[in-house]
């Protein structure tokens, strides 16, 4: 397993580097688009210094031209209609600062590379915090293995060249589950509170840790009342060095879905009205699950179907399609796995999408190798019309572990409730010895 996870991430990485930035590269130049760094951190990072180190305000148009200078190599000209929509203005909690208040003394080079490493990093670790969070205790080398494996994805490759953050809120998330499962209420919400910096990923799973604490109050409490006191803190130090910063945040977010979001992927994949209803649907069902699961033990099967249902129905409902905000499914697929021999004897069904949901990553992973190990043999220049292939399961990956997710969960109904960690067979055949 080792050793395949390490084929992998070679064949990953190096289809990466040497056939797709290329192409994309190419295609860019070729579409007249403008290229400066490209970086989805720039806004973050030079917002930060700006405020921080010159007192100048980040929604501002005067530093939102700045950044289009930086990210695209020049400011957009509203008249030219070759240039790009989107105006990468800081559109972000002013809090937001605080967390990248270390870096803006640095430039912005060596800012964006201690960034990319750290997000890898995050996806990384993300892995073994999710495992804790459910209950599901595989061998440490099965885990590392998986570790590896959750930075051989093309949602890896992207954060990478991106330095988006969204690895970062999820690695936060991630880590207040797990707080969670060892009962540090406090650090808890303490972290939810800071993956609020983006909320549109963060925002379902909150509400779930909130409905979990009213589920038993007088034990959990903690953790709200820890959010609650961080996100005072944190919304009020971001008043004191930037008065009435909320109004212009509000309106920097609205401008921002009108340039930047993309269609959710139910709306690229089916009708608009059919896409919109079949969401509050989904929402609906969500809220309903959670609600059921509210009284469930950190750790407990429960609590780790909610987590999956959480993580499933945000990708499905996100406006946006981007690939770097896919390892938010690492939860998902952990818990379809660690249920996977109960789930399997309760229908052909809920087996096949399982089946598919994995099939979906374990084709990027080939396709992926193959070219990688073509280009050792021909030029990687040759490869480019085929740069793309990896890509081809990408969007439909969440929509299908999203399908599984559903029908497990109601195939399972009836069957024996004990925590992955005890009772689950999987759980049980990959545990590591205990003395």
């Amino acid at each position: 397993m080792l050793a395949a996870s390490l084929l992998v991430c070679f064949g990953v990485w190096r289809w990466a580097e040497t056939i797709l930035v290329p192409e994309f590269t190419a295609q860019a130049v070729a579409k007249g688009r403008p290229i400066g760094n490209n970086s989805d951190l720039y806004p973050w990072w030079l917002g930060a210094r700006e405020l921080l180190l010159h007192g100048r305000d980040p929604y501002s148009a005067d530093v939102t031209r700045q950044i289009q200078i930086g990210y695209y190599g020049r400011q957009l000209d509203p008249k030219n209609p070759g240039d790009p929509i989107d105006q990468v203005a800081f559109a972000y909690p002013l809090y937001v600062v605080f967390l990248l208040a270390p870096s803006v003394t640095l430039s912005f080079a060596s800012a964006a590379e201690i960034f990319r490493w750290a997000q890898l990093l995050g996806t990384a670790c993300s892995l073994p915090l999710w495992l804790y969070a459910i209950g599901f205790r595989p061998p440490r080398l099965l885990i590392f293995s998986g570790m590896i494996l959750s930075i051989s994805t093309f949602s890896a490759v992207q954060e990478f060249h991106m330095q988006n953050l969204s690895a970062l809120v999820i690695f936060l998330l991630a880590a207040a589950a797990a707080a969670a499962f060892h009962q540090w209420l406090w650090l808890s919400g303490f972290l939810l509170a800071l993956s609020t910096i983006k909320p549109q990923i963060s925002g379902l799973l909150i509400l779930w840790f909130v409905f979990w604490a009213a589920g038993r109050w007088r034990e959990r409490q903690h953790l709200v009342w820890s959010f609650v006191g961080t996100m005072t803190g944190l919304v009020g130090a971001a008043e004191a060095i930037s008065p009435h910063w909320i109004g212009r945040f509000l309106k920097a977010a609205a401008e921002y879905q009108s340039y930047a979001a993309n269609p959710s992927i139910l709306q690229v994949l089916l009708p608009s009205l059919l896409a919109t209803l079949l969401a509050a649907a989904l929402v609906i069902l969500l809220a309903f699950q959670c609600w059921r699961w509210k009284e469930s033990a950190a750790g407990s099967a429960d609590f780790g179907w909610a987590l999956a249902w959480v993580s499933t129905v945000t990708l499905a409902i996100l406006p946006k399609l981007s690939a770097y905000n896919q390892p938010l499914l690492i939860l998902a697929l952990l818990v379809l796995l660690a249920n996977y021999e109960n789930i399997g004897k309760a229908g052909l069904l809920s087996r096949a999408l399982i089946k598919a949901a994995f099939g979906c990553q374990v084709w990027q992973w080939v396709a992926a190798l193959v070219l990688a190990l073509g280009s050792l043999l021909i030029p990687a220049a040759r490869l480019h019309s085929a740069a793309e292939v990896p890509l081809y399961t990408w969007l439909s990956l969440p929509p299908i572990t999203l399908l599984a997710v559903i029908v497990a969960t109601f195939s399972r109904e009836g069957a024996d409730h004990r925590s992955p960690s005890a009772a689950v067979p999987i759980a049980q055949t990959l545990a590591a010895p205990r003395e």
